[in-house]
């Protein structure tokens, strides 16, 4: 086995691309679940519009790059204020089942046959992120140290990726600190008793919706970007809830919780990934072959995350009092 080799990647993942944008995701689903009491479970949505939303303006649109940013932004507003009118009535389960479903009316709008000349089909878009890459400062080469070793393009990606994820969780300190961040738990806690006190809760739960999908939404910009392309299989159901796993794994309600819950997220599958096929090309593990170990790694790390949430269900920096949700 090649240890180098999976210790590489595995420490590499922790800060990656992926860590990148499932961070930005789950601090928006930590803003509404974590903070709000808001079940959103169509969090994918917001990554796909705002992705989308750039990949049209550059390249079917033809307008530059920091156009399709404004665009895929107000896309992401317009679908938290489409959204959240009819929905934000809704409680618990009810409002998760909604969610979902607009989330896959989303996706499959984009994969649609029908607006292939403008969302790209089930192949997507492609070629929009030169605008972004001609802003790179770092010339052409290889940066790091040893193993640890990213070239120019990913490291531009990484460094604006990790200013959006700091710029995000100082935003949700501020106002978690402020009377409006106060009255957003209060609502988590029990939103008739809010109500009672003169609050506008349904208001106060929209300008949540817009702030979480914003920031999550900030996510599918880096995606995008980072591989040069959007493609509406990426951004399906297991996205939301692979985010939902990242805030529960960190800790609900925490600032840095998504931030440090998605590094362990990843870097447990990418190490459970490294480990089993080191272990099968080597003729360790001899019951599953190497296109066995992909969907076998999920089972281990959902395995893991059931015992967390049997004994620790707060996970690492939660309190058991921030994942009491109003589900009356």
């Amino acid at each position: 086995m090649d240890w180098t080799t999976i210790i590489s990647t595995t420490v590499k993942a922790a800060i990656g691309v992926e860590t990148v944008w499932y961070a930005l995701a789950a601090i928006g689903i930590n803003i509404h679940f974590g903070y709000t009491g808001l079940l959103n479970f169509g969090q994918s949505a917001f990554l796909a519009v705002a992705g989308y939303g750039l990949a049209v303006t550059v390249t079917v649109i033809g307008l530059p790059f920091w156009i399709g940013i404004v665009v895929g932004l107000a896309a992401a507003v317009l679908l938290a204020l489409l959204l959240g009118i009819p929905t934000l009535r809704l409680r618990a389960d009810y409002l998760a089942i909604v969610t979902i479903a607009a989330a896959e009316i989303v996706r499959l709008i984009f994969r649609s046959v029908a607006f292939k000349d403008v969302f790209g089909g089930s192949d997507g878009r492609r070629g929009f992120s030169d605008g972004f890459y001609a802003l790179n400062p770092y010339p052409d080469g290889t940066y790091g140290f040893g193993w640890f070793t990213f070239n120019e393009r990913v490291l531009w990606v990484l460094t604006i990726g990790w200013i959006l994820v700091g710029l995000s969780c100082a935003v949700v300190y501020l106002l978690m600190k402020s009377p409006w961040g106060r009255v957003l738990k209060a609502i988590r806690e029990d939103e008739d008793a809010v109500r009672s006190l003169g609050k506008n809760v349904f208001s106060y739960k929209m300008q949540s919706l817009i702030l979480g999908g914003v920031i999550g939404s900030l996510g599918g910009f880096i995606y995008g970007l980072a591989y040069a392309s959007v493609q509406p299989d990426i951004f399906g159901t297991e996205t939301t809830f692979f985010a939902y796993t990242i805030v529960i794994l960190g800790g609900a309600a925490r600032v840095f919780g998504p931030v440090v819950g998605s590094m362990i997220f990843w870097v447990l599958l990418v190490l459970v990934n490294g480990v089993l096929s080191g272990a099968v090309q080597s003729g360790f593990i001899t019951f599953m072959d190497i296109t066995q170990v992909g969907p076998f790694r999920f089972l281990l790390v959902g395995l893991g995350l059931i015992l967390l949430l049997v004994y620790r269900p707060q996970g690492i920096f939660g309190d058991k009092r921030e994942i009491a949700i109003d589900a009356r």
